[in-house]
């Protein structure tokens, strides 16, 4: 996982309440466990005009031209900023990766579904829960202003805008410092190595019969 401290770039306005799960990577896509290739389809029923499926040749798709991700403004859009709730539903994993794989580092909205906050940071994206009259601020210079950027910065745990207003927020210090050191649950386990190490070894000496090849006396 990459390590995360400061991040700029362009924000995307996306001013719906209770996003689910399913909204932002429908059901039938979620046949792959690796966590790339999901951004093509993120939004998929509101991007396309079109019904998704796996393998469709997404260039002879229909772009729907009134969703907010495809005007030609926000594309390369890094941040996006929504309402309330965002990524209720279901607990699928492949929500996050969508929007990870999509290109966004950074998702700020006034609360998020408990789940699917706790799988932002899992992946090294960044979930900043900031007040409502804040959101309504950022979604309304997102509109106004072409090409509106935020920088985030997680060291001191604040968002910058453009008016060179700064908005504070809280992160967990245990999660703050696994994406500060690009640390997720496998880095973190690769930091004991060691220790792990030292325990097979004493209890391969503990109890040899536990290794032995099956066919060879073993269990």
């Amino acid at each position: 996982m990459k390590k995360f401290r400061k991040f700029k770039g362009i924000v995307a306005p996306l001013d719906r309440a209770n996003v689910d799960t399913d909204a932002i990577i429908p059901k039938q896509f979620l046949k792959s466990i690796k966590r790339s290739g999901f951004g093509q389809n993120l939004f998929d029923e509101w991007r396309y005009l079109d019904y998704g499926e796996p393998g469709k040749d997404m260039s002879l798709r229909r772009l729907n031209p009134d969703f907010i991700l495809n005007q030609p403004r926000y594309q390369g859009a890094g941040i996006l900023v929504t309402r309330d709730n965002f990524g209720c539903g279901s607990s699928r994993e492949h929500a996050p990766w969508a929007l990870q794989d999509y290109g966004f580092d950074v998702i700020i909205a006034p609360g998020f579904a408990d789940i699917f906050y706790n799988n932002c940071f899992k992946i090294g994206l960044l979930p900043i829960i900031l007040d409502t009259s804040v959101i309504d601020r950022l979604i309304g210079d997102a509109l106004a202003i072409n090409g509106y950027r935020l920088e985030v910065d997680l060291d001191a745990q604040t968002v910058t805008a453009l008016s060179g207003e700064v908005y504070r927020f809280d992160v967990d210090p245990f999660r703050r410092h696994c994406l500060l050191n690009g640390l997720d649950e496998i880095g973190l386990t690769l930091q004991h190595a060691d220790k792990i190490r030292k325990f097979e070894a004493n209890r391969r000496n503990d109890q040899p019969w536990l290794f032995l090849q099956q066919g060879r006396g073993g269990l």
